[in-house]
């Protein structure tokens, strides 16, 4: 069997399946291309015709997303204990975290990074409002982590890899000064855990020259 291929870009959001696939022990090929790789990369475009990223193939399977390439890589590649069984009490809320972390929480950042960063003075009350959007919404991780390290089945999941992603992004923006004490405690945690460093590593190893931190 080939191994799983990820096309990513250096702390963008194909860093949740990297960071799966470093915590599942599972061999991967790793392609680190410059930001945006639909310009700098255009070889990619032969890949994946929308020019995005992350992108992994694996087989016959295909797939763009990123919350749900880590939902797949923990199921398929199971039993894990970053996967929460349907028969569990916590499915629901697994699922819920695992697709709060992009669809609540990294949409607003995208915004904040695109009118900071990229296109500086075009739209600061943009950038600024949706900021506070993405600080609102946090709040709800505060609330569930008050007195648990972990978001949901009393101990670490997928859920945690989707949402960690978003607080990388968030201090990257700046944004972690607003952390509140229990997220930023759950911040360090995420930080601290080997296949995160691992993940970090990886992409450092295998990053052409340019391949520039990027986050979108």
């Amino acid at each position: 069997m080939s191994a799983i291929r990820l096309y990513h870009c250096t702390d963008a959001r194909s860093f949740r399946p990297l960071w799966a696939l470093e915590e599942l022990g599972l061999a991967y090929e790793l392609t680190v291309m410059p930001f945006p790789p639909r310009y700098r990369a255009k070889e990619f475009m032969a890949v994946n015709p929308l020019g995005t990223i992350p992108a992994m193939v694996d087989g016959g399977t295909f797939m763009t997303e990123s919350s749900a390439i880590v939902q797949y890589l923990v199921t398929r590649y199971g039993p894990s204990a970053l996967a929460v069984e349907a028969g569990e009490p916590a499915y629901g809320a697994w699922l819920n975290w695992l697709h709060f972390g992009e669809a609540t929480l990294t949409f607003p950042q995208t915004l904040v990074l695109r009118y900071r960063r990229f296109e500086p003075g075009k739209a600061e009350v943009v950038a600024d409002d949706y900021a506070k959007w993405f600080l609102a919404r946090l709040r709800a991780v505060d609330r569930a982590l008050q007195g648990h390290d972990w978001l949901c089945a009393g101990r670490f999941t997928a859920a945690d890899i989707s949402v960690g992603y978003a607080l990388l992004l968030a201090a990257q923006l700046g944004l972690d000064a607003e952390f509140t004490p229990a997220i930023a405690a759950y911040w360090a945690r995420l930080q601290a855990r080997p296949a995160f460093q691992a993940a970090k590593a990886s992409q450092i190893a295998h990053a052409p020259a340019g391949a520039e931190a990027s986050p979108i």
